[in-house]
């Protein structure tokens, strides 16, 4: 009983002690301890174990339990003393909340006492500074009325003396007091319901409204009106007057500029009347001429009668390229047919350095009929090679005489552009007729030259380069794009573009297509060798060295006609206004030039494959069945090796330049040759033992010269690149795996079968076939062979992932005797 009393008195002693992990945490912070019975998880097992870790260390348990008896007691003595000290706490506690109530009532009273006194001192200073600011009012308002009545003064007097003024025409002291008088009359604006200041603003307006009309009298005097001759020099008067216009109404200032700018061009529309001679597009010159000659004149006779702030110089230039070009527009609708393109663009290049010459001069700030106006910042230097110095190649063809003009800015730097060049616009069809004819012409030269001087000569530096006319082309496109961007960014561009699509096209059939070597295959007419080319023994002509230089040099100059075609749509897109650029597209003219890339490309390959057909059509004609050792490669494979060292080096030589287009020759020419490989390997039956290793070695040596393609004959070794050499050791492994499968023997067939799937990967029963024939097997073991095939393949996976097979594809017998049959029908049309 005693044993579980005691064991109830741990268990509510443990459930007291129990405490949560904050209030744990929060007794550690307090009081830290190292002590392991202050731990909250301490077990008392591992603290016994500890103190007496082995039998010899309870030797000291009676000194062990008196220190633990020790700590008890003092223990117990702490919290007695803690417990005693508590009991007062609450009669503390109540007297130090009293006393604190009592020295906050102390500090409101103190708090109350500091108020009472800051308001009575706020009432004593308010009462001080009454009269200051009493004071300080009084002042203001004085000093206001000392400065009004000064004002009114002064306006007075002004207006006495303005009007006086004005009556002797004293403009030069008229200007500086009525700017004076109008800037006094603004303080007034809030005093005119006063009968006086209304009256003195009325007297300022009639002022001047006199100044104005006397004014313009003053200047119609001095500059009277067409017909009248002008009078010899400025006025001072006047000069001042133009001071005095610029504080009146600005219609007075707009008055005298429209009216004298009128006058000093009265004897241009006199002089260039439209029944004049000289008022034609061959004498142009003679209307800049004259316009320099008046600005010149107007500098020395009136540059220091108007103020510079009204620029006047860039007004009558303005003016006058206003009226030169309404002059200009009815003059050429009046004589259109007149209109010559050579007239034309003399016209044009005169207009539009005259206007280079005043972008110099002037800043344009009156073309917007704004203060000033900065001019735009030079471009960036463009970075297309296809129009660089296009400044300086402007105007090639000119005469010598131009040569010492000054350059016209180009269109966005130049505020005067087309000012006056705006109005041969809608004549520019002219122009763009002319390069239509031009360029057709030129063509017709490219193909009469092409002719005469025959295709490059091979061993020289034409073989293999980019035709000359090419070049001629392009630079001739270039001359008229700059010129006709010149004349006109809108429409006339588009046209203009239309033209050049059309020569591009012809160009790339006259000159390119049309001019690359004929085959048997692909003329016209319908031949004997053509139907009969796959026929076995059958020879298609080889082309020439030259042949083969002409057609990699035509290869390049299409090369170089869809690179710079490219270029030349960016240069037309820049050239043309914003909102017509989707209409320029070359990508029909760039399609074309790579179709005639791709076919000369097809050209080299079809020569090379046709040189090799003789070669493969001796091999599967061999007694392959007959062979009775294994020796060094056979005459066919020399021959085909002979025909790809003759042909590929001088093809890569000629594509020294286009090295990418070589690498698609060798890739084209692997395509054709190796499936046709493995057609006439088909062809090779019955084959023996030591024919199928012979047949290995000849396809290992093909296959290492395949590889070497690229480079082959060249003192420079370069890798071949990887897509081709993945392309030749796929394509020459499977020629090697039919050979192999031959080599196998075919008994047990299970064995044959599983070794046939295994090497070639093949689930047409077509070609299983072919290799029994080639092995020479009877049309009753084929059989058996072609049932055990059928039943060893594996399942072909449906859907989506089911792949294509790896087998080349081959005509069937059937397939071949249905050709030769209709070939047989054509043959007989033909003779009939």
């Amino acid at each position: 009983m005693m044993e579980d009393e005691e064991l109830e008195f741990v268990e509510d002693l443990e459930a007291i002690l129990h405490l949560t992990p904050e209030v744990q945490l929060a007794i550690e912070q307090v009081f830290p301890s190292q002590d392991p019975l202050d731990r909250a998880d301490f077990n008392a097992v591992e603290y016994i174990n500890t103190l007496f870790p082995t039998e010899q260390s309870l030797a000291n348990i009676d000194e062990v339990v008196n220190n633990i008896r020790f700590k008890i007691r003092r223990l117990d003595d702490n919290i007695r003393t803690v417990v005693r000290g508590q009991t007062n706490v609450g009669q503390d506690g109540r007297q130090a909340l009293e006393e604190a109530q009592k020295a906050i009532q102390q500090l409101f009273g103190k708090i109350k006492d500091i108020k009472d006194k800051a308001e009575k001192s706020e009432q004593m200073v308010k009462e001080i500074t009454r009269d200051i600011k009493q004071l300080d009012h009084a002042k203001r308002h004085l000093t206001t009325s000392i400065t009004t009545l000064n004002h009114l003064h002064m306006l007075a007097g002004g207006v006495d003396s303005l009007e006086a003024m004005t009556r002797k025409r004293q403009y030069g002291e008229v200007a500086n007091l009525l700017q004076g008088v109008v800037n006094v009359l603004e303080h007034f604006q809030k005093y005119m319901g006063i009968p006086q200041i209304r009256q003195l603003s009325e007297r300022v307006k009639a002022a001047q409204s006199e100044l104005g009309t006397q004014i313009l009298a003053d200047f119609e005097e001095t500059f009277p009106a067409q017909g009248s001759k002008k009078s010899g020099g400025p006025s001072i008067v006047l000069r001042d007057a133009c001071l005095v216009a610029n504080v009146l109404d600005p219609r007075i200032k707009q008055e005298i500029i429209k009216k004298f700018i009128r006058q000093h061009l009265s004897e241009y529309l006199v002089l260039f009347q439209e029944n004049q001679d000289v008022a034609w597009l061959d004498k142009i010159d003679r209307r800049y001429a004259w316009i320099k000659r008046q600005l010149v004149d107007y500098e020395e006779k009136y540059g220091r009668m108007f103020p510079e702030e009204w620029y006047m110089t860039e007004r009558i230039a303005v003016e006058f390229c206003h009226i030169t070009r309404t002059e200009l527009a009815k003059l050429m609708r009046a004589r259109a047919r007149e209109i010559e393109v050579k007239l034309l663009l003399f016209a044009i290049q005169r207009t539009t350095n005259f206007e280079g010459l005043l972008a110099k001069r002037f800043s344009g700030c009156t073309l917007n009929n704004g203060p000033g106006q900065k001019k735009p910042e030079t471009p960036l230097e463009p970075t297309n090679p296809f129009l660089e110095d296009e400044s300086g190649e402007d105007n090639v063809s000119e005469k010598d005489e131009d040569l010492d003009r000054p350059k016209k800015p180009k269109a966005p730097d130049n505020p005067f552009h087309g000012i006056v060049s705006k109005c041969f616009e809608p004549h520019l069809y002219v122009y763009i007729e002319s390069q239509d004819k031009n360029l057709g012409e030129l063509i017709d030269r490219f193909v009469a030259d092409f002719r005469a001087q025959g295709p490059p000569k091979s061993g020289t530096d034409e073989g293999g380069a980019v035709l000359p006319s090419c070049a001629d082309l392009f630079v001739y496109y270039k001359k008229c794009m700059v010129q006709c961007s010149q004349l006109s960014t809108g429409e006339p561009m588009i046209a203009l573009t239309t033209i050049f699509q059309k020569y591009l096209r012809e160009y790339a059939w006259k000159i390119l297509s049309g001019n690359l070597p004929k085959t048997s295959t692909s003329s016209g007419g319908l031949t004997i060798s053509s139907l009969l080319k796959e026929k076995e023994g059958s020879e298609v002509t080889k082309f020439t060295m030259e042949e083969l230089c002409l057609i990699c040099s035509i290869l390049s100059t299409a090369e170089y006609c869809l690179a710079t075609t490219q270029q030349l749509e960016e240069k037309l897109k820049e050239k043309v206004d914003k909102p017509l650029m989707e209409r320029i597209n070359l990508t029909g003219e760039m399609d074309t030039f790579s179709t005639v890339i791709s076919n000369s490309i097809q050209l080299l390959v079809q020569d090379l494959d046709a040189a090799c057909d003789p070669a493969l059509t001796a091999m599967s004609k061999m007694p392959w069945q007959s062979v009775e050792h294994v020796g060094d490669q056979s005459p066919y494979v020399t021959s085909v090796i002979m025909h790809i060292k003759q042909n590929v080096p001088i093809i890569r030589d000629n594509l020294a330049s286009t090295r990418k287009y070589f690498t698609q020759f060798c890739i084209k020419f692997t395509n054709s040759f190796i499936p046709k490989f493995i057609n006439h390997l088909f062809r090779c039956k019955p084959i023996s033992m030591v024919g199928a290793e012979q047949l290995l070695l000849d396809t290992h040596s093909l296959k290492t010269v395949l590889l070497d393609l690229p480079s082959i004959g060249s003192q420079v070794v370069r890798k071949a690149p990887a897509s081709y050499t993945k392309i030749v050791v796929k394509g020459m492994t499977r020629a090697e795996m039919i050979l192999k499968v031959v080599m196998a023997p075919h008994e047990p067939s299970v064995v044959f079968v599983d070794n046939y799937i295994k090497l070639l990967a093949d689930s047409n029963p077509e070609t299983f076939q072919k290799i029994l024939d080639m092995k020479g097997l009877k049309r009753s073991e084929q059989s058996t062979m072609l049932e055990l095939f059928r039943q060893r393949l594996p399942n072909p996976p449906s859907g989506p992932d089911a792949g294509p097979s790896l087998s080349f594809s081959a005509p069937t017998p059937e397939q071949e005797s249905s050709r030769i049959r209709k070939l047989e029908k054509l043959i007989k049309k033909r003779i009939q």
